[in-house]
C-alpha cells in the first residue's frame, strides 16, 4: 500500500512535471494500474480493517431497552442484566459503550449564554474551603464562605461563617451586599436547608431578611447548580486563584486576605467572558441598584436567662462570665459574629461584654468579674455580736 508521502510524490511528478504513468511505473517498481489509482485519488490513502465483531453485538438490543426504560440506569447494572442473559466480556467495553448510547436515549442538557440587565440578580452559594480555618488557642474549625457574584458586572465578595444555620447565612449575605456596596433586586440560592422553607418557599428567617433589607428571592430546582453558573465558576476561580499557599494567623486575618484578594485580583481582572473589569462594569450597575438600608444586618442571636450562682453562660461549647453582682437577675444575651453581649432587662446595665471566640470548649472570663468573684469569696461573713446574758436567760433554772 502506498504512503501518503509517496502517492503525494507520484500526484508532484506527473501533475506538475508531466511525467507519464508508464514511466512512473517503471521508475517506481509499481504496477501502472496502482499509478493510475493513486493519481486519480483526490485524497491521501489509508488504512482501514474491517470492524470486529464485539461481545456485546448480540445484547444490543437488549442494551438499549434497559436505557430506554430508564435513562440513568447505571452501566454496573446494565451489566447484571446482561451478564445472566450470557454476556462474558469485560465491564469496560460495556461502560465505552453506554456513554455513547446514552445520549441518544437521554440528550445531554443544552444551555445557552444569558445575559443579564444590571442590578437584576445577584446569585449566592456556599463554598467550603479545603482546609480547617485557624480560630487561635492552637485550634482550627471548619469554615464556610458565603460567596455572592452579580449577574451583569460579576462582582463579587465572599464572607467567612462557622456554620450554614440561617443566621450566619444571613449575616454573610449582608455583609457581601456591603461590601458591593448596593441592593440588586433578586437573590438567587440554590434549595440550602436553613433558607429555604420547601417548594420554592423561603425559610422565616430568610424571609424576615429579604423582607427587612427589601429584596426578592429566587431558588433553583433541586439539584441544578448551572442554574447559578456564575457564582459556581467564580467559586472555581477562588479554588484556583485564591486558596492555594496561603498561610492565615485566624479567621480575621482569612477574611482580610479575602477581602484584600477580591478587590485586587477577582473584581479587578479582565473576565474571561466579559471581556471587561468586573469593578469598573460595577460602578454602571450601582446606577440600577437601591442603596443599602441602614439597618442591613439581621438581628444578633438572642435568649434570656438568669445568672446563676456561678455566673457564666454557655454558647457554642464556650463558658462566657457574667457580673456576679446581678445573681439571680434576668439579662439578654445577644451573640453576633464579632461579640456576645448581656444586659439587665430591668435596668439595661451591662452584665457582659466579650469577643466572640470560635475555639471550643473554652472559659473565658472577665478580669472584672474574677475580681468582683473573688472578692466576694474572700469576705468574711457578717455575725451578729450579742451579749452574754441573753444567753444566760436561756438557760432554764
Amino acid at each position: 500500500m502506498l504512503d501518503v508521502e509517496k502517492w503525494a510524490e507520484l500526484r508532484r511528478r506527473h501533475l506538475v512535471d508531466g511525467v507519464s504513468l508508464k514511466r512512473l511505473a517503471r521508475e517506481t517498481g509499481l504496477s501502472r494500474n496502482t499509478v493510475r489509482k493513486a493519481i486519480r485519488a483526490d485524497s491521501p490513502p489509508t488504512y482501514t480493517r474491517p470492524k470486529r465483531p464485539s461481545k456485546l453485538d448480540p445484547f444490543l438490543e437488549q442494551i438499549s431497552e434497559l436505557l430506554k426504560d430508564d435513562t440513568k440506569i447505571p452501566s454496573q447494572v446494565i451489566g447484571n442484566r446482561i451478564t445472566e442473559a450470557g454476556y462474558t466480556g469485560r465491564q469496560t467495553i460495556l461502560d465505552d459503550l453506554v456513554r455513547e448510547l446514552r445520549p441518544v436515549h437521554a440528550p445531554s442538557r443544552r444551555f445557552q449564554r444569558t445575559t443579564y440587565l444590571p442590578g437584576e440578580i445577584c446569585q449566592f452559594d456556599i463554598w467550603r474551603p479545603g482546609e480547617e480555618i485557624p480560630v487561635g488557642h492552637a485550634e482550627t474549625r471548619e469554615g464556610y464562605v458565603v460567596v455572592c457574584c452579580l449577574g451583569y458586572s460579576r462582582a463579587g465578595a465572599g464572607a467567612l461563617v462557622f456554620s450554614k444555620t440561617a443566621t450566619d447565612l444571613t449575616w454573610g449575605m449582608a455583609r457581601c451586599l456591603k461590601k458591593l456596596g448596593a441592593l440588586p433586586k433578586t437573590l438567587v440560592w440554590d434549595r440550602e436547608g436553613s433558607l429555604h422553607g420547601g417548594e420554592g418557599r423561603p425559610s422565616a428567617e430568610f424571609a424576615a431578611f429579604c423582607g427587612s433589607v427589601g429584596v426578592g428571592w429566587h431558588f433553583c430546582e433541586a439539584a441544578d447548580p448551572q442554574a447559578k453558573g456564575v457564582v459556581e465558576r467564580l467559586q472555581g476561580y477562588i479554588e484556583t486563584s485564591y486558596e492555594p499557599a496561603r498561610i492565615y494567623a485566624n479567621h480575621l486575618d482569612y477574611q482580610d486576605q479575602l477581602d484584600n484578594w477580591f478587590d485586587s485580583k477577582a473584581n479587578a481582572r479582565i473576565h474571561r467572558e466579559l471581556r471587561e473589569v468586573p469593578a469598573e462594569r460595577l460602578i454602571i450597575e450601582h446606577e440600577s441598584m437601591r442603596p443599602l438600608p441602614e439597618s442591613l444586618f439581621p438581628d444578633p442571636k438572642s435568649w434570656v436567662i438568669r445568672v446563676p450562682a456561678q455566673p457564666f453562660f454557655r454558647f457554642d461549647t464556650n463558658d462566657y462570665s457574667l457580673d456576679p453582682r446581678f445573681a439571680g437577675r434576668r439579662v439578654e444575651v445577644k451573640a453576633s459574629q464579632r461579640e456576645l453581649v448581656a444586659r439587665v432587662l430591668d435596668t439595661g446595665e451591662i452584665a457582659a461584654h466579650h469577643r466572640r471566640r470560635f475555639a471550643r470548649h473554652l472559659t473565658l472570663t472577665d478580669p472584672l468579674h474574677e475580681k468582683l468573684l473573688r472578692k466576694r469569696e474572700l469576705r468574711e461573713p457578717e455575725v451578729e455580736i450579742r451579749p452574754l446574758d441573753r444567753y444566760d436567760a436561756l438557760i432554764p433554772r
